[in-house]
């Protein structure tokens, strides 16, 4: 590891550093000292991107601009219309600049890894590209188990988001009065997206120090919250209406519900890129249910979404082991190239081996 900057923090105020970098104070003060180093900074982040993906890198994004040097944020897809909120023609995407990514990755001499854990969550196109660029990478993520591909690694399990991270990187480097409005509005939108509106267990004291700092700094917390639900269209309505009263299914005994929608389905209602994004925290809400696993029928694969409650129902391990995904404890991801019946009873199958009978 020499010549890496590794650090994987469990929860907040115990760093710990390899032997190497043991009397490192300031972690962030080095990501700041990169950032003043770099002429051609590349911000990325994970495939099928979220508010926190979006987030953090805008976030980040506008920081660097802060203290006076350019960055390019490349992303492997586009953003779901909800999030129309931030400014999303600043991010180039692969899908439809491939040329314009590539080039900004081979010009690199600094790369971002923001809300990932290992190069295959950026695509296939995109992950060629990272894994050939020979100059020095930051990962900062909350996930579990992160790959060491980076120069420096930052991984704290505990946090609540990426975006909460970027906000602890512009603090701790010194640099929380530049926090405003502009570098604010997309890290409250993380913060408020990967915690389910701050209910989720991941939420802690700290996360809300971190809102109240972005409030004092001007967001406008809420008009983010109305253009974030406030905006559903009548076909999005009219398809989740129809997933819940038609296509979930309960596994009483367990308290799990699933719901899955076909692509003749999806296109009946006019789907759009996250349209089927809150199903699983609907179902979720449902009065003792433990675990919600929705997925649908798109680009020729399942993908899935699972949501649970509680520490004793996790749900990244059934989507790491069976569904090539994984993500953390209550929320995660994964994908199926069986059809929609088969990964039904797939997934029917293997709940009896996750959840336990009440």
């Amino acid at each position: 590891m020499k010549g890496r900057i590794f650090i994987v923090v469990e929860c907040y105020g115990s760093f710990n550093l390899t032997p190497h970098y043991r009397n490192l104070m300031n972690i962030y003060k080095e990501i700041e000292a990169e950032i003043m180093h770099a002429s051609n900074i590349v911000i990325t982040a994970h495939k099928s991107a979220d508010g926190d993906s979006v987030g953090s890198s805008l976030g980040l994004l506008y920081f660097i601009e802060k203290l006076g040097k350019k960055a390019i944020v490349c992303h492997p897809d586009k953003a779901p219309d909800f999030l129309d909120i931030l400014d999303l023609s600043v991010i180039t995407l692969m899908t439809d600049e491939p040329d314009k990514v590539t080039d900004a990755f081979q010009k690199a001499d600094l790369i971002f890894c923001l809300d990932y854990n290992a190069t295959d969550r950026v695509g296939s196109d995109m992950q060629a590209l990272l894994e050939s660029a020979s100059c020095k990478k930051i990962m900062i993520d909350h996930h579990l188990n992160p790959q060491d591909f980076p120069t420096i690694v930052v991984s704290e399990i505990a946090a609540s988001s990426t975006a909460q991270l970027i906000v602890e990187l512009i603090e701790q480097s010194g640099h929380g009065n530049l926090l405003d409005e502009k570098i604010g509005t997309p890290l409250y939108v993380g913060i408020l997206t990967d915690t389910g509106s701050f209910r989720f267990s991941s939420v802690q004291p700290r996360t809300h120090e971190i809102l109240g700092k972005l409030l004092g700094a001007g967001v406008q917390h809420h008009l983010i919250h109305e253009a974030l639900n406030d905006t559903n269209t009548a076909s999005r309505l009219r398809l989740q209406g129809y997933a819940m009263s038609e296509k979930m299914e309960i596994m009483e005994a367990y308290h799990v519900a699933i719901i899955s929608l076909t692509k003749e389905e999806l296109e009946k209602y006019h789907y759009k890129k996250g349209d089927t994004d809150s199903l699983a925290n609907l179902a979720l809400s449902i009065k003792g249910m433990k675990a919600a696993i929705v997925f649908s029928e798109r680009d020729g694969m399942m993908k899935i979404s699972f949501r649970s409650k509680g520490k004793e129902n996790s749900v990244n391990v059934l989507a790491a082991d069976h569904f090539n995904g994984g993500g953390h404890a209550n929320a995660a991801g994964g994908m199926s190239e069986l059809s929609v019946a088969e990964t039904l009873d797939k997934i029917k199958s293997l709940v009896p081996q996750y959840f336990s009978v009440q």
